[in-house]
């Protein structure tokens, strides 16, 4: 490592003399050695390859088996219907996948177009693509660092790091500096700068010593370009669903033709009725619909404002049980503000109005119309002087500056002496250790008094009092001249006048969010690159932490293995001093834990763990385009509380998706239990596969997606986060599914043999002429089809009753059965389409009969709901 090399022996290495730097021809034959000084990500998929990985699943090849089984016994319209839903699932997949992994190109944005080195002896300013390890980067205030430098030299220097180590004030950099160990934190690195970071104060040289991918930003770099696509709980409930399906599927193909050669049954009639089980097995249309439904939770999340890129992102939510918080810009307002002051007596509601001038007229920053340049700290000064009306352009104007003595770290301090109606008055801003040791006297009561002991005992436990509240510390005094003094002459003798305290305060509305997480059996976590005691104490006022026990530094977690820190990390909720690789540690031990984990940020420092969370959610306003390009999902105002709203959101729509599911798969048993009794009992076959393919694709769907957008319980967010292993079948789901499926088929079949009985035969009958066939396959087919139609409301809840939910409180499910039994209706009675189906108009009376048959499985599910409640009671 680098930073913990003195700089004769960094220079020795790259071999080169830091006055003439690198000639041209060893620049050259460097750049050939270790390539242009830009990241690089990996090949991008083609639309091609895109398109056919979307067509990976068990439940996508079976559907391809039944389109071509339906090709070869001539069913044409059967097979384009399977094979549209296949194509418009691959295409809204390859639509999501084209519009996420923008990280790299973002990183690459990101580093500096141009930059100053030295070479031959003289300063160019070059590409920064061209810059090689062993250049001398020339760095002065508001130029970006080209690449990573150890630095050679430097006058006050002070570079802006919070891409890469979230803290919102510049590091003092220390080109002297030795620092040991090879796992010092970035942001302790006094004597080194990082690719694609700021200098905001001060001018150095440094030398350059990481290029492209082998710099921090690179090695972020490397983590955003891993291929690690790990499935959500929802793609895996599903491709599971989809293998059982498909099993199914073929085991009763298979059963089927054992049977039907066995009872010698002609065999393009077993070619049939495999294909109508087949089609009564898997649900074609549940790939499209489930897609359906979480677009449509997309839109309404962006009127939340949040955007998901990612569609199975949106049920991720609904499962997470931690958010990994960044804290600066996330849970925090990432500005410094000044929060308290101190003067040796109080002043009541009066402000310090000598103390604040002094901090004002100190200060190089500027602060206009919402916008400020310069020092953060001194942003906050300026600002903390207009909420007083004192502005800067007006003090300057009357207090003309002429001279100065810049800040030093050594010295920890920085004066200007202005011009007065009197004469000439020092102003002096600094650490308050080192403005007592040059102070003489202090303003007590608006006089001035000796700066005794023990006044000097009084400052420094205030300032204690405030430091262990994390705020930054910082001291003012002054002195009056009756003539222009020297910058020597400046820091002496000095009337002290008071200090400040500052942090960057926590966003208003978060602490709300975050008590309504708790509740919704949420654990939030800070992980920032922020020291402990501002992290943990920004955590005591959110209420995220109780103790500074609950903390842990990134130089802890190298001390411990990967067993111990999956041991400790369920009792800690705050991560400080961390650089981007602890993050995704983090990241990675929880989710091992078997937790779902959420990461919010807005860095470049948060990418690689935004990516390693389950769902990483990136700031809108705030954050980078490389967080955004690594996230699942963005929050358009920046808000914690809009998480919170996401998760409800997820929550509900995971739930839509299982009543889809199930509501589903009950319909298509029932369609199972139909055909595959009347298999087994050599009864005549109920339903032709265009009837089935019919109720599948056009009836059942209306009611599956109006089920998809369910406006969902009113108490979903005072239940824990569900379990990402739970089955979509727990809680006795399954139970229903069968029973629903059960009254269904059975239903069906009486509908079907009431038809028979009707006209004079029975299911056991040799020979059935076709009119009477299709009579009584009518039967079986509005039976089938308005069963699952009054079922979808009994799918909304699994405990409450529709009245208790409110028969029109979902809309579109009313709209969604109407249109069902009007196109049913419209099957059944207009000529051409009775033909293509091959059924007939009903008599009144049977329409009574199919009505009533069909009223059952709501009515039983309706039942059970009700005893269930009275058992409960009692």
């Amino acid at each position: 490592m680098w930073h913990d090399k003195s700089t004769d022996t960094v220079l020795k290495e790259l071999e080169v003399n830091p006055d003439v730097g690198l000639t041209s021809q060893e620049a050259e034959a460097r750049l050939a050695k270790y390539g242009e000084n830009k990241l690089k990500g990996k090949p991008k998929k083609s639309l091609a390859a895109l398109f056919f990985s979307q067509l990976k699943d068990m439940l996508i090849y079976v559907l391809l088996g039944a389109a071509v089984i339906t090709l070869i016994v001539g069913e044409y319209v059967d097979a384009v219907i399977i094979l549209a839903v296949v194509f418009l699932n691959a295409a809204i997949g390859v639509f999501q996948e084209q519009k996420a992994e923008k990280a790299i190109e973002a990183l690459q944005q990101m580093t500096t177009p141009r930059t100053l080195v030295r070479r031959d002896g003289d300063i160019k300013e070059i590409d920064s693509v061209h810059v090689v390890p062993g250049d001398i980067v020339i760095l002065d205030a508001g130029r970006y660092i080209p690449a990573d430098l150890r630095l050679i030299s430097g006058a006050n220097l002070q570079i802006e790091e919070s891409a890469l180590t979230g803290e919102s004030v510049p590091s003092d950099k220390d080109p002297d500096a030795l620092l040991e160990g090879p796992k010092t934190p970035i942001g302790d690195m006094a004597n080194m700068a990082f690719m694609s970071t700021l200098v905001t104060y001060g001018r150095g040289e440094g030398v350059a010593v990481a290029t492209a991918m082998d710099t921090e930003m690179g090695k972020i770099a490397k983590i955003l370009d891993e291929d690690d696509q790990s499935m959500t709980p929802l793609q895996i409930k599903l491709e599971e669903l989809g293998k059982v399906l498909g099993y199914i599927a073929i085991g009763i193909c298979v059963v089927i033709f054992i049977i039907g050669l066995l009872q010698g049954r002609d065999l393009f009639e077993l070619f049939l009725t495999s294909i109508s089980l087949a089609v009564a097995a898997i649900p074609e249309g549940l790939p499209a619909i489930v897609a359906i439904v979480l677009a449509l939770g997309v839109t309404r999340m962006s009127k939340l404002n949040a955007i998901v890129k990612k569609l199975p992102a949106v049920e991720t939510l609904g499962s997470v049980n931690i958010i990994c918080s960044d804290k600066t810009g996330t849970l925090t307002q990432n500005k410094m503000t000044v929060v308290k002051h101190y003067t040796a007596a109080p002043l009541g509601e009066e402000p310090p109005v000598e103390m604040i001038k002094t901090f004002v007229l100190c200060s190089d920053a500027t602060f206009e119309e919402g916008q400020g340049t310069g020092d953060p700290t001194e942003i906050a000064l300026v600002v903390y002087g207009q909420q007083h009306n004192l502005m800067k352009k007006s003090l300057e104007a009357e207090y003309k500056r002429v001279a100065e003595k810049p800040f030093d770290s050594d010295r920890k301090l920085m004066s200007t002496l202005n011009q007065t109606r009197k004469g000439y008055r020092v102003h002096t801003k600094g650490a308050i250790d080192q403005l007592l040791k040059v102070s003489a006297t202090t303003v007590v009561n608006g006089e001035v008094v000796p700066l005794t002991e023990e006044l000097k005992q009084q400052y420094l436990q205030a300032a204690e009092a405030m430091s262990d509240d994390a705020l930054r510390v910082l001291a003012a005094a002054f002195k009056d001249t009756e003539a222009v003094i020297s910058p020597d002459e400046m820091e002496k003798d000095l009337t002290f006048l008071g200090f400040v305290g500052m942090i960057d305060p926590p966003r208003l509305e978060v602490k709300d969010s975050i008590r309504e997480a708790k509740l919704a059996g949420i654990t939030p976590i800070m992980i920032t690159g922020d020291h402990r005691n501002t992290a943990v104490a920004i955590a005591k006022e959110l209420e995220i932490a109780a103790s500074i026990d609950q903390s842990m530094t990134g130089a802890e977690i190298d001390e411990l293995s990967d067993e111990e820190f999956a041991r400790r990390i369920q009792n800690i909720r705050v991560f400080a001093r961390v650089s981007p690789e602890h993050k995704v540690k983090i990241v990675k031990a929880f989710k091992a834990q078997g937790n779902v984990v959420s990461m919010t940020g807005d860095g470049v420092n948060d990418a690689p763990s935004l990516k390693s969370a389950d769902i990483g959610v990136a700031m809108g306003i705030t954050g980078t385009d490389v967080s955004k390009g690594a996230s699942d999902m963005i929050l358009t105002d920046d808000n914690f509380t809009t998480i919170v709203k996401a998760i409800r959101e997820g929550r509900n729509i995971y739930a839509n998706i299982r009543k889809t599911v199930t509501f589903l798969l009950s319909c298509n048993f029932g369609e199972i239990v139909a055909i595959l009794a009347s298999i087994i009992f050599f009864w005549p076959l109920p339903l032709l596969a265009t009837q089935i393919l019919w109720i599948n694709l056009v009836t059942d769907t209306l009611p599956a997606i109006a089920l998809g957008v369910d406006p969902g319980e009113k108490d979903v967010m005072k239940r824990k986060p569900r379990d990402p292993k739970e089955s979509f079948f727990s809680k006795g789901v399954a139970t229903q599914a069968v029973l629903g499926g059960l009254l269904i088929g059975s239903l069906t079949l009486v509908a079907f043999y009431l038809g028979l009985r009707e006209h004079g035969y029975s299911l056991g009958a040799g020979s059935i002429p076709e009119d009477v066939m299709t009579y009584a396959r009518t039967m079986a087919f509005v039976v089938l089809a308005a069963s699952q139609l009054f079922y979808s409301f009994a799918k909304r809840s699994s405990t409450k009753s529709i009245f208790e939910l409110g028969l029109f409180s979902n809309k579109f499910l009313v709209l969604a059965v109407l249109a069902g039994f009007a196109l049913q209706f419209a099957s059944i009675t207009i000529p051409f389409l009775a033909d293509a189906f091959k059924v007939q108009n009903l008599s009144l009376a049977d329409w009574g009969i199919v009505i009533a048959l069909a009223l059952v499985p709501l009515c039983v599910n309706e039942l059970i709901k009700l005893g269930k409640k009275l058992l409960a009671r009692n």
